[in-house]
């Protein structure tokens, strides 16, 4: 098992530094963040010095390996647009966009596996076969058209949870939390429920599915057969070799979630790292679309080098079979 840690560490770091340089390359060339920061008006020469300021006038892989070696230890240079370190716009920026993440996973799963599970122990059912339906249309359903819609119904029509924003928040040591308030909270429903219904219904059928497929399997037939509780032939035989799978596809889910938030915190006004990144790209603030970039991709690669390893806990026939 140490073996197959290093190599899926080597492997992920090989992955970062891909990554890394494709970002590199794509926001290199994304306008050019002199002519935002100094103007039409500027001269030549102001243009010349403040690109020599920046580094933008190296060779491209001088550039990158110098963002490379920044990179590794946390810095990734100054920001083109508000002149502070990036790394400090990114911590201000990030409590707000975990707590958004980790709510809708929260949902996600909460929602997802549960109504998986009646699904497919009862497929003929009518409530199993309204959460079929429903499923379709959080599926179909663009983000941003669900937080538009969400907004006009509980923010505008019902005047139930403020449209935009992140409420009131407190500051425990560095981290800012919104959690801890009443207006907080409020925030947090509509942006979580729209940014986890996609992976609520991904997740709900999959695990339909799944249960459905093992329910015709013969040690489950036995299983019944023997007398035991349904209970105990649902949920301790049948869910539990459904697990690999769900895990699979929530890890990459739990990804996703991150890279979606995009959308979601810009329908919103969700003053985070998905914001920042849409913010920075109209600027043409490279330092900051390359760190967001690196981050989400880190947590990819953390999140799935998480999900290999929880296969031997799941899957006993992976430790005996050697991996």
């Amino acid at each position: 098992m140490i073996g197959f840690i290093v190599s899926r560490i080597l492997q992920s770091a090989l992955v970062m530094l891909v990554v890394g340089l494709i970002a590199f390359a794509l926001f290199n060339y994304v306008g050019d963040p002199v002519n935002n920061m100094l103007g039409p008006s500027a001269t030549s020469a102001e243009r010349a010095r403040l690109h020599a300021e920046l580094g933008l006038d190296r060779p491209f892989l001088v550039q990158y390996g110098d963002f490379i070696v920044r990179a590794v230890q946390g810095n990734f240079g100054l920001s083109y647009q508000y002149a502070r370190p990036v790394i400090d716009i990114v911590a201000e920026r990030l409590p707000a966009t975990v707590e958004l993440s980790l709510a809708a996973v929260f949902l996600a799963l909460a929602l997802g596996i549960p109504m998986g599970i009646y699904t497919g122990i009862r497929p003929s059912a009518p409530l199993a076969r309204v959460l079929m339906g429903l499923s379709l249309v959080g599926i179909s359903l663009p983000t941003f058209f669900t937080g538009i819609v969400l907004i006009v119904l509980f923010a505008i029509v019902l005047k139930w949870l403020p449209p935009f924003g992140r409420g009131e928040v407190v500051a425990v040591g560095w981290w800012s939390t919104g959690l801890l308030t009443l207006s907080g909270l409020k925030a947090l429903i509509l942006p979580a429920i729209t940014l986890c219904l996609f992976q609520m219904t991904l997740i709900m059928r999959l695990v339909r599915s799944a249960m459905l497929e093992i329910m015709r399997t013969d040690y489950i037939r036995f299983a019944m057969a023997r007398g035991l509780r349904m209970s105990s032939v649902h949920f301790r035989h049948a869910l539990k070799n459904t697990l690999v799978p769900v895990v699979t596809i929530t890890g990459l889910q739990m990804g996703s979630i991150i890279a979606f938030a995009v959308i979601t915190e810009t329908v919103f006004q969700w003053p985070g790292l998905g914001l920042l990144f849409i913010q920075a790209l109209g600027f043409g603030d490279i330092p900051v679309m390359a760190a967001y970039l690196v981050f989400v991709s880190l947590m990819f690669v953390a999140i799935n080098l998480l999900v290999d390893l929880l296969y031997f806990v799941i899957d006993p026939r992976l430790r005996t079979g050697g991996g």
